[in-house]
């Protein structure tokens, strides 16, 4: 497309003196100019100015589409973090011109000197702290854009609950500009004294994390991990339950009978998404603790396994099966799944078993028998305590 309809401009606190003459032409071309009220009056565009809507939407500008001359005003560079991706996803290419300045990230990590591709930068606003609970380890760096300065109080006290109140920690406001404000201390001393130096928006945290227990990178995380009634997948077993389901990045598991839901916030913290089938009240109240806990993409629905299973969305590239397998529901799923997904069935009782050896039998497939056994005290020495035997049945129809 010759003349894009859009401009998609960052912008910085130092306001129009930041902005590339191809940004400033474009701006002064547009007949309407959406952004926030502070980007809005950086710009001095006056009545042509539209305030975002509350909560934010791209629909007024999308209602604009081919008709006028149209600019947004966003913090920085667009796609960091910003805007330009909620909106491009609704255009074609071509539509729009990209205009970035250097984001608070690179404003921030210039000044630390941390190498910005060593940093995790992430866009906090409206997600939770927990976000960080997988990635928070001994010397790693974090850069984050919050809300407000009530936001960098709550998360220097959150890391300071979660044991890493001795990281340093700085609280940056108006990243860049001639006004701008950065607060330096322990995570543990910051959480106390914002109270009595307020910070104005934008704001944003940096970090280096010292002093706390980080999270095992591998499946088969201990127990006492999840909120869980005594349900919940041993941790040896799920390891071995999660590299049969060989999680991949962005694949979605039904996990069927979920009890603490262990398995799908694993599979998850490998990098796919999930849904939780449970008939129980209270271990769907534990699987939604453990999901807020990792911040994982998990939904749960309470419900049984068979009558959910119709209403599940999205499809599954794989399917676990902790308890309540039948051949019904097998039968079931084959029908709703068609083919290209993967199946883990973990069976305890003698008649399950026998089912799982029976379909393994004439599906095919890999069948396998777990056993383990955990040293235990006996008077005043200990002696092995074996586990009810497992069979684990490994499917897949694949073409």
């Amino acid at each position: 497309m010759a003349n894009p309809w859009l401009s998609i401009i960052g912008i910085h606190p130092s306001g129009l003196q930041g902005l590339s003459a191809a940004a400033l032409q474009d701006l002064n071309h547009a007949e309407l100019v959406f952004g926030s009220p502070r980007h809005l009056e950086l710009a001095q565009v006056g009545s042509r100015g539209r305030p975002w809507p509350v909560p934010f939407s791209v629909e007024p500008v999308l209602e604009l589409r081919q008709q006028r001359q149209v600019a947004m005003l966003v913090s920085g560079d667009p796609f960091h973090f910003g805007a330009g991706a909620s909106i491009a996803k609704h255009l074609e290419k071509g539509e729009w011109r990209n205009h970035p300045l250097p984001s608070t990230f690179s404003w921030i990590s210039g000044q630390l000197g941390w190498p910005q591709e060593h940093t995790h930068c992430l866009g906090l606003h409206a997600r939770s702290f927990e976000t960080m609970t997988p990635l928070l380890a001994e010397g790693q760096r974090f850069i984050c854009l919050l809300r407000d300065g009530a936001a960098a109080q709550e998360m220097a006290a959150w890391l300071t609950g979660q044991g890493w109140g001795h990281s340093p920690m700085w609280l940056i406001s108006q990243a860049g500009s001639d006004a701008q404000n950065m607060r330096e201390g322990l995570a543990q001393e910051l959480s106390a004294s914002l109270t009595e130096m307020p910070m104005s928006a934008p704001v944003a945290a940096a970090f280096e994390a010292r002093g706390g227990a980080s999270l095992s990178q591998v499946p088969g995380r201990c127990s006492a991990a999840f909120a869980n009634d005594g349900q919940i997948t041993k941790s040896p077993i799920r390891a071995m339950t999660l590299a049969a389901l060989a999680p991949r990045k962005g694949e979605c598991l039904w996990d069927l009978g979920a009890g603490s839901g262990s398995i799908s916030v694993e599979w998850c913290l490998a990098g796919g998404n999930a849904v939780c089938v449970e008939q129980h009240a209270e271990r769907v109240a534990n699987i939604s603790l453990n999901a807020r806990r990792y911040a994982v993409p998990l939904k749960v629905i309470h419900g049984d396994s068979l009558s959910a299973l119709s209403a599940i969305q999205p499809p599954a590239e794989a399917v676990f099966v902790g308890g309540g397998f039948t051949q019904e529901l097998f039968d079931a799923l084959c029908a709703r799944l068609g083919s290209g997904w993967r199946l883990v069935v973990n069976a305890v009782a003698l008649e399950t078993q026998a089912l799982l050896m029976e379909l393994h039998r004439t599906h095919g497939g890999q069948l396998l028998q777990l056993q383990w056994s955990e040293a235990v005290p006996l008077g005043r020495m200990h002696s092995w305590q074996a586990a009810r035997p497992i069979i684990q049945w490994i499917w897949s129809n694949s073409p």
